[in-house]
Order: C-alpha cells, then sequence, then structure tokens
C-alpha cells in the first residue's frame, strides 16, 4: 500500500464509511487455523480415507456423513476452540499490536466475520472503550431462520460508534446450528444466499455495499474469502464504496504461489477485484495500522 492508499483508507475510516471482515488470521496464535484443527480432526477416525487432511471443511464433511449426525464435527469445533481458551485464554485487547483491539478503536458502527468466537465483541467492551456491542448471525439455515434478528428485536437499532454490532457470517461457537463448517454448508450457504436477497439485514447489505472493506486474517487460498468476493463483493461498485484493502501473507510465506513472481500475479489478481493489499500477517497490519491512525487523527 502507497501513501495515497492509505489516506484514502483512514479518510474512510474517519467518515466510518469502513467495514472491517474478519478472518481465522485474526486470532492466531490464540486460537489454532482451520488446517491444523482439520488435522486434529481427522485422527478422530484412524480410517479416514482421504489424502487431504488439512482441508477443514472436507474434513468435516466425512464426519458429518460417517456419524449421520451434521451437528457433530460441529460440537467438535465448539469444544475444541472452548478448550484452547480455557488453556491460552483470550488474547490482550488492549495490546498496540492486537488485530481485534486496533479495529476496535476505530470504533466503527459494523463489524462482519466469518470467525465463530467472540473476540471482536470481547475488545469492544475491555476497559475504557465499553461499548454497548449488539451481535448477530446469518440466518442460513432452515433451523434457524425463524430466529429473531437484532434489527427485528429493537427496531429502533441503528449500529454506531456507541453501540456497534458485531455480525457473524458463519455463525457464533455459542449454538452449533448456526455454523458454516462442512462442504455441505458452504453450499447450502451460497444456495440460500443467491435464492434469498434478502438473507442479510438491509443494514448489513448497506456496508457491504457504500463502504471501503478491510479484510484481515484471510488468505486467497481460504475458501471462505473467495465466496466472500464471489458473492458478496465482486458484483458491487468500487465506486460506490470506495478504497478496499485485504491483508495477505506474501505468496511465498503462505505456500500460495512460487517465489519471483508470485507476488507480482497475486498483485495482479487483487488490482482486477479493486483491492489494494497489504503484504504481511494480520498483527504486521494492525501495529502499521495503528500508526498510520494515530497521526492522521491529530
Amino acid at each position: 500500500m502507497d501513501e495515497f492508499e492509505w489516506k484514502s483508507l483512514l479518510s474512510q475510516i474517519k467518515a466510518k464509511r469502513c467495514t472491517p471482515f474478519i478472518g481465522a488470521g485474526a486470532c492466531f496464535p490464540t486460537l489454532p487455523l482451520g488446517a491444523a484443527l482439520a488435522e486434529e480432526l481427522a485422527r478422530e477416525a484412524p480410517e479416514y480415507p482421504l489424502t487431504d487432511r488439512t482441508d477443514l471443511m472436507r474434513v468435516a464433511q466425512y464426519f458429518s456423513l460417517k456419524y449421520k449426525l451434521p451437528l457433530w464435527p460441529k460440537d467438535w469445533m465448539i469444544k475444541r476452540l472452548k478448550d484452547e481458551l480455557a488453556k491460552s485464554k483470550y488474547p490482550d485487547f488492549l495490546s498496540p499490536s492486537e488485530p481485534h483491539s486496533v479495529l476496535a478503536d476505530l470504533e466503527l458502527p459494523v463489524y462482519l466475520t466469518t470467525n465463530y468466537d467472540d473476540f471482536m465483541s470481547q475488545a469492544l467492551r475491555v476497559g475504557t472503550r465499553n461499548r454497548q456491542v449488539r451481535t448477530d448471525y446469518c440466518r442460513w439455515n432452515t433451523l434457524i431462520s425463524q430466529a429473531p434478528t437484532v434489527f427485528a428485536s429493537d427496531r429502533n437499532y441503528e449500529p454506531s460508534d456507541k453501540e456497534p454490532l458485531v455480525y457473524h457470517l458463519h455463525g457464533r461457537m455459542d449454538d452449533p446450528k448456526t455454523l458454516v463448517l462442512t462442504e455441505d454448508d458452504y453450499i447450502d450457504f451460497l444456495v440460500r444466499m443467491a435464492k434469498v436477497p434478502t438473507l442479510l439485514p438491509p443494514r448489513i447489505q448497506e456496508s457491504i455495499k457504500s463502504t471501503s472493506l478491510l479484510f484481515i486474517g484471510y488468505r486467497l487460498a481460504d475458501w471462505n474469502f473467495r465466496v466472500l468476493f464471489r458473492w458478496l463483493v465482486e458484483p458491487l461498485e468500487p465506486s460506490i464504496r470506495g478504497l478496499s484493502v485485504t491483508v495477505q501473507l506474501p505468496p511465498e510465506e503462505a505456500g500460495t504461489v512460487a517465489k519471483g513472481r508470485g507476488r507480482e500475479y497475486l498483485e495482479e489478481y487483487f488490482r482486477k477485484m479493486e483491492m489494494s493489499v497489504f503484504w504481511g500477517t494480520a498483527s504486521e497490519f494492525a501495529t502499521k495500522l495503528r500508526e498510520k491512525w494515530s497521526e492522521f487523527a491529530k
């Protein structure tokens, strides 16, 4: 990102026209990444027949079919994450380099996440921030389709810097029925998104369509990152929402492509999607963002 891109992003943040998308990389190393979780889950069945033991969606799909219990891998996932939190505790949400901490200090009205954890909500509540956070999730399947949204429960509610909304696109760890985890789940999620244009509340659609988007904690290879782009972002007019940014590990570190011209290829890829790229970890970006924002907000 050059200085002009930074200035554009910071201007959007100041105007409250920026919406973060938070992925699993923002929670690492407190919580393990999907590949590590997939290998752990695969070890639950010594006879696991597939070679790709790092594909969490595929491994979860196997167990869903094997036990004929769609919620079994979701229960396993929730227990595994809770066990990890009990062992390592939450991150320091007051740290100047912790991604959720930095995002919370931007005082934005809407935060979107594909994570199951409550890190973003916790960061907004901690210390002197003391935001009156609301949370909600996508009603993507019939088991949860009738549950009232935060907007239905309080028709006067409007997300703001004082009462922000953390919206979980792929479910929350307090309810396994809400989780998007298996291959079937992702397909059902996509089908539902295509069939029901109003699946996402109007306020969430507005945030996606008309604000700068900040993707932090994703890799190009992540299926949920590609899904977000194909169905939520790619059809939109970038001139309406302004500059959007994705934080990506350098390709040679992420194992995405070979060294050499790999970064050049990926920069062209994101350029076609009207995205600026920050090459680095979520923590490195958070540190840089805090530094830039402190200077800009003076």
